[in-house]
């Protein structure tokens, strides 16, 4: 997520919703980090929202041995800057939350925006002064944003977002901002009785729970930052009692999701005018790339023909304004994620005469080019204009 490691001096915000699991997760690395032999330096963790006694009873239930791992309780700024002056050598310090740090001379409360803003500039100073890596962990608002001020995000030199249902057992961690690295990978866990485990494959645990039969289902090959990710897309149509028609939106854009569905009614024939939509992305997991709409579109016809897509079946592509299927990137690392778990069959834009080079189609795998969406709705209401593949 950082890009290769924790730079010596830089300083990362980890922000997410009450309970998601920051501190078990930043717990968990502080512990690997203090056991690690190649690191000599101390690894402290501060929390100002538990007494040490109750850190060492959820690193003891988590299975952590890390005798090295240095614990502190406090919330008082300078209390903490001078028990780091003391223990020179620290390597990494994580501060257990910003939101909780009081700095006196601060007429405020603790998580006032004067005092995370006064409290982090102290924090991040000694951090940048003395060498250590600094993990500040911070508390979102109910719009999903870090709790105080903005320019705590500019100060620092990465902003991490871990993100999740609690309803589901896998969580997400995000980079918004990284100074050292990448933006666009993700972090995938999922939480056990024993703490965080990394999912080295994201794609099988999302299709988990699929069931390939049901009509409205379609299983988009995404990409987050370098790693692929297949995942279902679900569609459900509700006829509507006259009023104006519901356009639910769980896990993608809502404006997208009506383009999409002006470019069916308008380029395909289809009708939704008196029809609530429901879509959603199964497992809790955000899509922003338009490489979804294709498969966005074989979910809602799909669901509007009450005719199931083919169980292994995969498809990615941008849909435009006139309904021709627009070419993604990465469309040969969807094909092998799709390919390794058993799908064989790929639905993807057809390659246009600019000299790009074809897929080439995985052992297994059959690919079918769609050029434009009334040559894919004809394959569930039989009036293709022509067969592609």
């Amino acid at each position: 997520m950082l890009g290769g490691g924790l730079v010596p001096g830089s300083v990362v915000l980890v922000g997410g919703d009450p309970g998601i699991g920051k501190s078990t997760l930043l717990l968990q690395a502080a512990a690997a980090l203090s056991r690690d032999p190649a690191l000599p330096e101390r690894v402290l963790y501060v929390s100002g929202e538990e007494a040490i006694d109750q850190l060492r009873l959820r690193a003891q239930r988590l299975g952590l041995a890390a005798p090295g791992l240095g614990l502190a309780a406090s919330i008082d700024v300078r209390e903490i800057l001078a028990a780091l002056e003391a223990a020179r050598g620290a390597a990494l310090v994580v501060i257990d939350s910003i939101q909780t740090m009081w700095l006196d001379g601060v007429d405020s409360a603790p998580g006032s925006v004067s005092q995370v803003r006064a409290a982090g500039f102290e924090l991040i100073r000694a951090a940048k002064a003395r060498g250590f890596a600094l993990i500040l962990v911070g508390h979102v608002t109910k719009e999903g944003a870090i709790a105080g001020p903005r320019v705590l995000e500019h100060m620092v030199d990465a902003v991490l977002y871990f993100e999740g249902d609690r309803g589901h057992q896998f969580r997400i961690l995000r980079a918004a901002k990284n100074r050292f690295g990448a933006t666009d990978e993700i972090g995938v866990f999922e939480m056990t009785d024993r703490g965080l485990a990394e999912v080295p494959n994201p794609s099988a645990l999302f299709l988990a729970e699929r069931r390939g039969n049901i009509a409205g289902s379609a299983v988009f090959a995404g990409m987050e930052g370098t790693r692929p990710v297949l995942l279902e897309v679900q569609a459900l149509l509700s006829g509507n009692n006259g009023s104006s028609p519901r356009r639910s939106v769980v896990g993608w854009d809502s404006a997208r999701l009506n383009m999409l569905l002006a470019v069916l009614e308008t380029r395909a024939g289809l009708k939704f005018g008196a029809t609530d939509v429901y879509l959603n992305i199964a497992g809790g997991l955000r899509v922003s790339e338009p490489a979804a709409d294709l498969a966005v579109v074989a979910a809602l016809v799909s669901a509007a023909t009450e005719t199931p897509n083919s169980a292994g079946a995969v498809f990615f592509g941008e849909v435009g304004l006139s309904g021709e299927v627009r070419q993604v990137a990465h469309g040969e690392a969807r094909l092998r994620e799709a390919q390794k778990l058993g799908f064989e069959q790929a639905f993807h834009p057809r390659m246009v005469a600019r000299g790009n080079r074809k897929f080439s189609a995985p052992a297994g795998l059959r690919l079918e080019e769609i050029g434009h969406l009334t040559d894919f709705v004809g394959r569930f209401t039989g009036k293709s204009k022509e067969s592609r593949g």
